[in-house]
């Protein structure tokens, strides 16, 4: 059955080095869309409805080129070779030891100092949805092997965002992806996220040390401020987490590796609720403790618990953590990841 989502683009404008961007609007058959960037997969938008019926953008963003390539927070992109922190930047793998830009703190976050955030993908148009292309060279980043990794994104007539990953090698290497996009279920400018609620399917999380890396336990939810397997309201709990921070943990997911919801927020003021659906171990949830004051798309205002973040993905440091489920693909093995974002209205 051919798709209905029509895809239309645009030029976004160019990188500082004189690279074009493209956008690329995936609209369905009632008008909802999202739109991509060729620069770092980058999700600019997402427009979905309110109970009333009124369009409304629900992610982080900005109107420049310029603005992702200077500003913080990898708002929206694809994050890669490997997202979230490694101890150290340094792994050992088959006997040799990587060392790795070190931008956040002692770590290695995010794949580095030039990650898949930064790089221009290939892009085609597919049966309605974007197909993106990127060849990650042996030793970018220092990372062993060259990566040929592909990622899909489709908007179905449901509001459903799908984000379907793949990923194969010629040398052993750690690969841990995943999409940065930053929600707010009242629209990307609201300012803050208290009046959300959130329910995360996870009986386990992981505590971290003082340099926000996993300390290898795996630690039970129930009776601790990260049990978020019965709703709750953000503005109740953001100040009660222990780091004082708010939220920026990896949940060990409840659904065996299998694709299953995960995570579902409400926002009943506008109406609307968020579905998350993957097929990955763990799920970053970050309700955006770091991120600066800075304008976004329209002249928004964005800070500190401004939205939230669900990003599924492998956990934090394993590649570190052999008690961990492997991040490590060798070659003739192939990566594959399927998350979803589904918007509906309550």
């Amino acid at each position: 059955m051919a798709s209905v989502t029509k895809i239309t683009k645009e030029d976004f404008g160019q990188t500082q080095d004189g690279k074009k961007v493209t956008s690329y609007t995936l609209t369905n058959s009632s008008g909802a869309n999202v739109k991509i960037l060729d620069l770092g997969g980058i999700v600019n938008e997402i427009n979905v409805p309110d109970k009333d019926g009124k369009l409304g953008d629900v992610t982080l963003g900005f109107d420049q080129v310029k603005d992702y390539e200077e500003k913080p927070g990898y708002i929206g992109a694809l994050i890669g070779r490997v997202a979230n922190r490694i101890a150290g930047g340094q792994f050992t793998l088959d006997g040799q030891t990587y060392n790795l830009f070190i931008n956040n703190g002692k770590n290695s976050l995010h794949g580095g100092k030039i990650g898949f955030n930064k790089k221009i993908w290939d892009v085609i148009e597919q049966n309605g949805s974007l197909v993106l292309r990127y060849v990650s060279p042996d030793r970018e980043e220092n990372y062993p092997g060259e990566l040929s990794v592909t990622v899909t994104y489709s908007f179905s007539e449901d509001n459903k965002l799908t984000i379907e990953y793949s990923a194969s090698t010629d040398k052993a290497t750690p690969v841990n992806l995943t999409n940065h996009a930053y929600f707010n279920l009242a629209g990307h400018g609201t300012g803050h996220i208290k009046d959300h609620v959130v329910t995360l399917h996870a009986k386990h999380y992981l505590p971290l040390d003082e340099n926000m890396i996993p300390t290898g336990e795996i630690r039970p939810v129930a009776g601790t401020e990260y049990d978020l397997t019965s709703p709750v309201r953000l503005g109740d709990r953001l100040d009660k987490v222990p780091s004082g921070m708010g939220f920026d943990n990896n949940f060990c997911l409840d659904n065996n590796e299998k694709l299953d919801i995960v995570t579902r927020v409400d926002h009943t003021p506008s109406g609307r609720y968020l579905e998350v659906c993957t097929d990955e171990p763990g799920m970053q949830f970050y309700t955006a403790y770091w991120l600066a004051d800075m304008t976004g798309k329209g002249g928004a205002g964005y800070g500190r618990f401004c939205a939230f973040c669900l990003e599924a993905q492998h956990y934090p440091d394993s590649v570190n953590k052999p008690e961990f489920p492997s991040t490590i693909l060798r070659p003739g093995q192939l990566y594959t990841q399927t998350t979803s974002y589904k918007f509906g209205l309550l």
